[in-house]
């Protein structure tokens, strides 16, 4: 049986069922409470469960992340909103200095189930501070977990899996993607950590994760149209990494174009290219490609769709693949 729902409306939903299945559940940060969110996810919550379990904070990141970790440390499982993507900085020597290390610095004695909700990533024509894309900050901090979903399912599985995770989550929201509707799957749970291919094809394969997975599986059909069969790959999990699913992928095809909004010097596709090669050297028929953001701060709304990877750029990218003689439509060789 499936039911079709936003993304936001499975994040919802997700909220709602931890906070009644588990009484040391607690949801808090910047207008959750009766306002429900500036997106609206956490809306009917506080009401629902009460201002003890779902409340608002000052406008203070920091004081926000610190309080969890306390509350973590004595017992609770804090699910914190940052509201957006930029404001979550301010927490970020909290966020790498103290719920990344608790653990290690305690030789495991205590953990910090705390899950940091981070709407991300561009396409909703925010001004500055209210789009970025910071996944590699958090991917290069051992000790948390960092995921993001692409899908209205995903969102609520993958959620649910992060409050009932031991370790810290980073749980990347791809804000242009809340208002895409979706089915709730009632099958067999995926892994937490594992990837998803999407899309089965057998010339490139794409990889993407959360706002991309839609763009990617558009340029899939788009592809068509020039021949090549595309393989779409979410990663699902940014950290840790499925290897071996994308691994899979990439020996069966041969080429692959890594695509993500952040910006490409540094930005978490360089990872991705590095443990692909590494470990697909000899099946690979083309350097692994990547189709990014510009390595710029983030544009003004007007310029954003410029800045974002469309399907044409994509396309571009593959149609440089070393196809040898090879002429597929009107992208190239």
């Amino acid at each position: 049986m499936t039911t079709q729902v936003s993304l936001a409306g499975a994040l919802n939903r997700a909220l709602g069922d931890a906070l009644a299945e588990d009484p040391t559940v607690l949801v808090f940060g910047e207008d959750v409470g009766a306002l429900g969110g500036v997106f609206r996810v956490t809306d009917g919550l506080a009401a629902r469960f009460g201002e003890q379990r779902v409340f608002d904070t000052p406008l203070a990141e920091s004081g926000i992340v610190g309080t969890a970790i306390g509350m973590a440390m004595n017992g609770l499982r804090p699910v914190v909103e940052m509201q957006f993507d930029a404001f979550a900085y301010p927490a970020f020597e909290q966020i790498t200095s103290h719920l990344a290390k608790l653990r290690n610095r305690t030789r495991g004695r205590v953990g910090l189930p705390v899950v940091i909700r981070v709407p991300y990533g561009g396409g909703i024509g925010g001004v500055e501070h209210h789009c970025d894309s910071s996944e590699a900050y958090y991917t290069h901090t051992p000790g948390l977990r960092v995921v993001t979903p692409g899908t209205p399912d995903d969102a609520y599985r993958l959620l649910r899996d992060s409050i009932a995770s031991p370790d810290p989550v980073i749980f990347l929201e791809p804000k242009r993607r809340y208002w895409s509707k979706g089915a709730l799957e009632s099958g067999a749970p995926v892994g937490f950590d594992r990837a998803l291919v999407r899309r089965p094809g057998r010339d490139v394969t794409l990889i993407a994760y959360g706002p991309m997975v839609a763009t990617a599986l558009e340029t899939a059909e788009a592809a068509r149209e020039e021949g090549w069969d595309v393989e779409v790959v979410d990663l699902r999990s940014l950290s840790p990494f499925d290897d071996e699913t994308v691994c899979a992928s990439v020996v069966k095809t041969g080429r692959a174009v890594v695509v993500h909004e952040a910006s490409g010097f540094g930005g978490y596709g360089a990872e991705v290219v590095a443990r692909v090669t590494e470990r697909c050297f000899h099946h690979l028929h083309a350097p692994v490609l990547r189709v990014t953001g510009f390595d710029i701060p983030y544009p003004p709304p007007k310029l954003e769709e410029h800045h974002l990877p469309s399907v044409d750029r994509i396309l571009d990218a593959i149609a440089r693949l070393q196809w040898d003689d090879r002429v597929v439509g009107s992208y190239g060789a």
